[in-house]
């Protein structure tokens, strides 16, 4: 089951907020606990409220604090991108929604406005929020003063952008005229998908109209009489510039009068219009250039026993006549006649229980990579580790433990010499608080000399002496393994600037691997765009046999497993199914048996091609039974060199992030790094170490 819905939009005023309201209403009465997020919201005033947060916190009684209903406004995101940091956005907005995630039982979230310039950022922005967040989303759209092939145009431009990426659960078309309303979901139902909701709901005079308190607002007004009725709604306007008996036959029904403020004769007539029951009520009354009438004409007004709103504004007259003529009606907590019309229309139009049924049983496929990494940052949190970076002279080294340490995710250990790193870290100006790192020199720790006679225990077997051992000791890869092996450090990560042999040597001569494990092996996660899949072994065994590449399946669907992705196995080869010969497709075959064998419960297929195993369209034409084939999560390579290049090729033609190479088998956890890597590769890296400490 979903946990959430994304309501978005694709331009201004689609009337969004009749669904945000429907919707809540809907969801409040099929569970108990309903959240509310905005990612991204307009600017508002030191102090101010959003108003749509502020509308539907306070009608639906709903108990979140204002900050953690929204993550940025408008522009704080703009700044952000700008400055090349827009990864910082989806990384802070998927925090956020986690968090209300946790407490309640379902979050509805509501997307953008439209309500400025750069709407083709917005759209962007809208996919890639309701992406990363793994939620279905509803379009509006609105049909207001459009013809029904415009309407239809539209509708099928906003569902083929939004589907190249995520679910779309339904299309609403808002403010369409009542008569046009089944020719319309006709031609939609005729042009969509029949997967999705299709709903069309009609414009609601009422709701379109704004009301006096948005006038005020909007042209700064001071309300002289009639506060208590400024919600009155605004469905006509007009200028008293003429004679009054003149002026009078222009009055229309909820018609604002706008009139110069020494105008006495319309005021006072337009007043008694509204008590006659020869003449339409009014909704109030501008007055404008900042004129106020004469005291004994606000006596007068005073003393009426009904009064709609009276407004000085300080516009002139066209002015303030423009400025109402472009006001697009919103919807605020104290206006619950607007709400509750909100929510009757929602009801009228939608069918809920359908849609309700739909939400309970959608489970979304997608599973970004800023969702693994935000999921991997968590589960590190959870149980803090202490990890060991030995080269603690590298720059990229330094910029990740920076990183870790502001995030708090783990302890850091860097080897080297306090004064060289000191200078590295200001030379490179990094903010690294050096106080919140331990770093150890070698030949300069207490425990040196223990460490010296440990490894000599350990290795006297095979003619290691004193001398020999003090020199490991003394190198950093040796140190910062005997920590782990002590006890002093949890997990090591290492590489950046050394071979994989001198970093996994010393882990291999005395940390040894797991009972009944016999071989180590390696696995990358490649964060795809819209997925994350395990390569595996793409960095240490060159020519697996059947029985050593049944067990790197058996590790790295484990591995997967561990870290939140369900494990389906793909053997790869040149060859699908029972198609190929030869040697190198019998071993696969082999070791595919072997794995069937060990591990009866594992979904595995091989040997399968790369494109049948990723590709459901080609998978499912060559392999129609099988329950990987197209939709593979794990693929295991046949050798290190047809790994290693996939990896790499996969990497630097989509842009993949490439995490690893994460080590399997060892008792304790010890990871190599590419020496091509980037900060944020160690800092990845670290963070498994850390959940892999963890298992231990």
């Amino acid at each position: 089951m979903s946990k959430g819905i994304y309501v978005a939009t694709i331009e201004p005023n689609s009337g969004k907020s009749v669904v945000v309201l429907g919707l809540m209403r809907m969801l409040l009465g099929k569970t108990a606990k309903v959240g509310y997020f905005r990612p991204i919201i307009e600017d508002v005033e030191s102090g101010d409220m959003d108003n749509h947060i502020s509308t539907v916190l306070s009608h639906f009684e709903i108990d979140i604090n204002y900050k953690k209903t929204f993550a940025f406004t408008r522009n704080e995101v703009l700044d952000l991108y700008n400055q090349g940091r827009s990864g910082e956005v989806i990384d802070e907005i998927i925090k956020k929604f986690k968090n209300l995630e946790e407490k309640f039982d379902f979050v509805l979230v509501e997307g953008t406005d439209f309500s400025h310039e750069n709407s083709s950022i917005e759209l962007d922005l809208n996919i890639l929020i309701s992406k990363n967040l793994s939620l279905p989303v509803i379009i509006v759209i609105q049909g207001d003063k459009k013809e029904s092939k415009e309407i239809v145009d539209s509708a099928q431009l906003a569902y083929d952008t939004f589907k190249q990426s995520v679910d779309v659960l339904s299309l609403i078309t808002n403010k369409v005229n009542i008569e046009a309303i089944d020719s319309l979901k006709t031609l939609l139902k005729e042009r969509i998908s029949n997967n999705t909701d299709i709903t069309v709901i009609p414009k609601i005079h009422s709701l379109s109209s704004p009301t006096v308190k948005e006038v005020v607002t909007a042209l700064d007004g001071k309300v002289l009489f009639g506060k208590e009725m400024q919600n009155n709604l605004i469905e006509n306007f007009s200028v008293g510039a003429m004679q009054l008996r003149n002026y009078l036959t222009h009055l229309k029904e909820n018609a604002l009068v706008i009139t110069p403020g020494d105008r006495a004769d319309i005021i006072l007539g337009a007043l008694q219009a509204n008590i006659s029951k020869n003449y339409p009520k009014i909704s109030g009354i501008v007055l404008t250039g900042g004129l106020i009438p004469e005291e004994p004409i606000l006596k007068l007004i005073e003393g009426l026993s009904s009064v709609v709103p009276v407004i000085s504004v300080n516009a002139g007259t066209y002015f303030a006549t423009n400025s109402i003529g472009n006001i697009r009606s919103k919807i605020y907590a104290d206006n619950t006649e607007k709400i509750a019309t909100s929510i009757a229309t929602f009801e009228n139009h939608v069918d809920t229980d359908k849609f309700a049924e739909k939400l309970v049983t959608f489970k979304s496929e997608i599973f970004t990579p800023r969702m693994f990494q935000y999921n991997l940052l968590q589960r590190a949190l959870k149980d803090k580790k202490h990890i060991v970076l030995p080269e603690g002279y590298d720059e990229r080294v330094l910029r990740a433990a920076a990183r870790l340490i502001n995030a708090q995710v783990v302890n850091i250990t860097l080897i080297g010499e306090d004064d060289k790193i000191k200078e590295l870290v200001d030379k490179f100006d990094i903010s690294l608080d050096l106080n919140e790192v331990n770093i150890v020199s070698p030949t300069k720790s207490e425990h040196f000399d223990d460490y010296v006679n440990t490894f000599y225990e350990l290795r006297k077997h095979k003619n290691v002496n004193l001398e020999m051992a003090r020199d490991a000791m003394a190198d950093v890869s040796y140190f910062g393994t005997m920590m782990i092996y002590k006890g002093h450090a949890d997990g090591m990560v290492s590489g950046a600037a050394h071979t994989t042999q001198h970093t996994l040597r010393p882990a291999l001569q005395f940390i040894k691997t797991k009972p009944g494990v016999n071989i180590v092996s390696s696995i990358f996660f490649m964060c795809l765009e819209d997925r994350v899949s395990v390569f595996g072994d793409c960095a240490i065994n060159p020519n697996p046999n059947a029985q050593e590449l049944a067990e790197i399946a058996i590790q790295s669907a484990q591995t997967a497993a561990n870290f939140g992705i369900d494990p389906k196995v793909a053997m790869l080869s040149y060859s699908s199914g029972a198609s190929g010969k030869g040697a190198d497709v019998e071993k696969v075959r082999e070791a595919t048996e072997i794995v069937k064998t060990k591990n009866p419960d594992l979904k595995i297929e091989g040997p399968i091609q790369y494109d049948a195993a990723v590709d459901m369209r080609i998978g499912k034409s060559k392999m129609p039974d099988s329950e990987v084939a197209g939709s593979a999560s794990i693929l295991i390579f046949p050798d290190l060199n047809t790994g290693n290049n996939t990896y790499k090729a996969v990497q630097r033609e989509t842009g993949a992030l490439a995490i690893g190479p994460v080590l399997q088998g060892l008792n304790k956890p010890v990871n190599d790094l590419s020496r091509g890597c980037t900060a944020d590769d160690i800092y990845s890296t670290v963070i498994i170490t850390a959940i892999q400490a963890q298992e231990e």
